[in-house]
């Protein structure tokens, strides 16, 4: 009796030893998430302000992929891209459904694309270029598309995460999800559908910047960590693997 108990107390051990060791990695890169968003909107709005010619109120941050300082920005495209794809593959490990992963894996990934495939110079940016919004190229255009495609699976990540929050009695959450994904529906919208100026450039960039601040959110929200603690109905379920026993969400 007292081998068995022995046994059982090593088999828990060991259980509990690797469960840890999962969190660990699952908080790490759920950590990406935290800081691809500040990293993202730090560097295009020092970009935006230090770069001549560039007009805040007028030009998108895509255009800072011109020029010859342009690769900070496209490395800052791929960078926090890379980051998102992390964050959304600790989403899955953290048990966060299915589609809201690889929504979010498909908008980090559209950043990555963004940085390869440059946008074009126009509207005066870089200094040089002529005024209006000159011609597009080939990879002009796949920039717009990997945007376009980009911005569409974060929307859809904010409309799916609101369902769930909703279907778990977190109202607020689920307010915040969906204001988001209504915020960068409107923005983009905007962008796409006539002439950059200061009524719809500077709303798009605000709406990034909720977005950015959503994605780190989802996680803690949802796993039940220190930013909103769990309630009784919201306290994750076990799920065993083998010799282990882990915590998920139903989120």
């Amino acid at each position: 009796m007292a081998m068995s108990l022995e046994r059982a107390t090593g088999s828990s051990g060991a259980a509990a030893t690797t469960c840890d060791s999962q969190s660990r990695v699952t908080r790490s890169l759920l950590g990406y998430g935290v800081i691809a968003g500040p990293i993202y909107v730090a560097v295009s709005l020092a970009l935006a302000f230090t770069r001549q010619g560039f007009d805040v109120t007028r030009h998108a941050w895509s255009l800072l992929s011109t020029g010859d300082l342009g690769w900070i920005q496209v490395t800052n495209f791929v960078v926090t891209g890379m980051m998102t794809v992390a964050a959304a593959v600790g989403l899955r490990r953290a048990g966060i459904g299915r589609w809201t992963p690889r929504l979010v894996t498909a908008f980090g990934l559209s950043l990555v694309a963004a940085g390869v495939f440059r946008a074009d110079p126009a509207d005066g940016f870089p200094v040089g270029t002529p005024a209006g919004p000159g011609a597009v190229s080939w990879h002009g255009m796949l920039h717009l598309l990997s945007g376009t495609v980009g911005f569409s699976c974060l929307i859809a990540a904010c409309v799916v995460t609101a369902r769930a929050f909703v279907h778990s009695g977190r109202r607020g959450w689920a307010l915040y999800s969906g204001a988001a994904g209504v915020a960068l529906f409107a923005g983009f919208a905007a962008m796409a559908s006539g002439p950059h100026g200061g009524a719809t450039t500077l709303p798009f960039a605000a709406a990034v910047v909720l977005v950015w601040s959503w994605i780190p959110r989802t996680p803690s929200t949802c796993t039940g960590t220190p930013a909103e603690p769990a309630t009784p109905t919201d306290r994750p379920t076990t799920q065993s693997t083998g010799d282990t026993t882990c915590g998920t969400s139903s989120c």
